[in-house]
């Protein structure tokens, strides 16, 4: 393997987090928001300075509920469904050379996942912003990042270390020791002091050895805030000890269709009774790891890809100061 590394980071999980944790500097409500803008700059200055990656790509949700998992699990991310685009709630206003439908692809009467009043008009923004600076951004349509994120870690994987920025428990599945694949959980201490995700820590949090282990335990389990209803009485815990005594999610389903007299009981019963969810929720789960992913230059940029547009940004937004420091992270003068 080469001392080369790539930085992925789940764009939507970063922004939301900026948002949400970067106090509003506005004095007036007529004022842009730039929280979000602001904060993910930051954040990508941060950790290109803590990380020093040779390769960093933006990965974009393309379609945050994709047909495909909504087809097998209906509830999938259902709650999370706002408005259709062309609502005038929904509508943005971007700065010049933003291209809206990439930030939000999706037709005028798809419905889209709700986003705060605030946030919405800057997720172009943060789009132009990455373009400007040269900054790899990835989406595939009728897929998510974490799809896109899966991909590329496919792509990459054994020819590079790799490092996955996510405040999502989902992608603990892509960790992998033997290929140098780690996910930088920024649940609790944020970008500055994210978790390190080895095995060693699914080990010791989860009591599950490796990132297929935490796929099964995970499907068991299941998310709520995904939609994902699990396994009725069976939480990380017990989920963990199943897949530990079975090797396999395959492996307890399996047991459960043999018979075995360990398995009995409301466990049992519960069991039998999700068979039509345990079907279909691997797949649902499960990251992409061949979603169409373009083929494109992914090194850390060297110079701004548009100063034109990047210049429009800092002076409309007042953005000079985060730009300042991803440009020093990046040491491009």
């Amino acid at each position: 393997m080469t001392s080369e590394r790539l930085l992925l980071l789940d764009s939507a999980s970063l922004y939301f987090r900026a948002f949400f944790g970067v106090p509003d500097q506005r004095s007036s409500s007529d004022e842009p928001p730039t929280n979000a803008l602001r904060g993910f700059l930051d954040m990508i200055a941060t950790l290109t300075t803590a990380h020093q990656p040779t390769h960093l790509v933006a990965c974009w949700d393309n379609d945050w509920r994709p047909q495909f998992r909504v087809d097998l699990i209906p509830s999938y991310k259902a709650h999370r469904v706002g408005e259709p685009v062309g609502s005038a709630k929904n509508s943005v206003n971007v700065a010049a050379g933003a291209v809206p439908d990439q930030a939000h692809p999706a037709s005028a009467d798809t419905a889209i996942e709700e986003l705060p009043d605030d946030l919405s008009p800057q997720v172009p923004l943060i789009a132009d912003a990455l373009a400007a600076l040269g900054i790899a951004r990835l989406g595939a349509d009728g897929f998510e990042a974490d799809d896109v994120i899966g991909t590329l870690v496919e792509r990459h994987r054994g020819s590079m270390a790799i490092d996955v920025v996510t405040g999502d428990r989902d992608l603990l599945q892509l960790i992998d020791d033997a290929n140098s694949v780690r996910v930088l959980y920024t649940g609790k201490g944020g970008v500055r002091e994210p978790d390190q995700g080895t095995q060693a820590y699914l080990q010791e949090k989860y009591a599950v050895p490796n990132g297929d282990a935490y796929l099964d335990m995970s499907i068991l389990r299941g998310d709520t805030s995904d939609g994902l209803p699990g396994v009725k009485g069976i939480g990380d815990k017990t989920a963990a000890q199943l897949i530990a005594a079975y090797g396999s999610l395959e492996g307890l389903r399996k047991a459960v269709a043999d018979g075995d007299p360990a398995i009995k009981g409301a466990r049992r019963a519960n069991l039998e009774a999700a068979a039509a969810y345990l079907d279909v929720a691997p797949r649902v789960v499960r990251v992409a790891r061949d979603a169409p992913v373009a083929d494109t230059d992914i090194s850390l940029p060297t110079k701004v890809a548009d100063t034109r547009l990047l210049s429009l940004l800092a002076s409309t937004y007042g953005i000079t100061n985060p730009i300042n420091r991803v440009l020093g992270a990046l040491q491009i003068p």
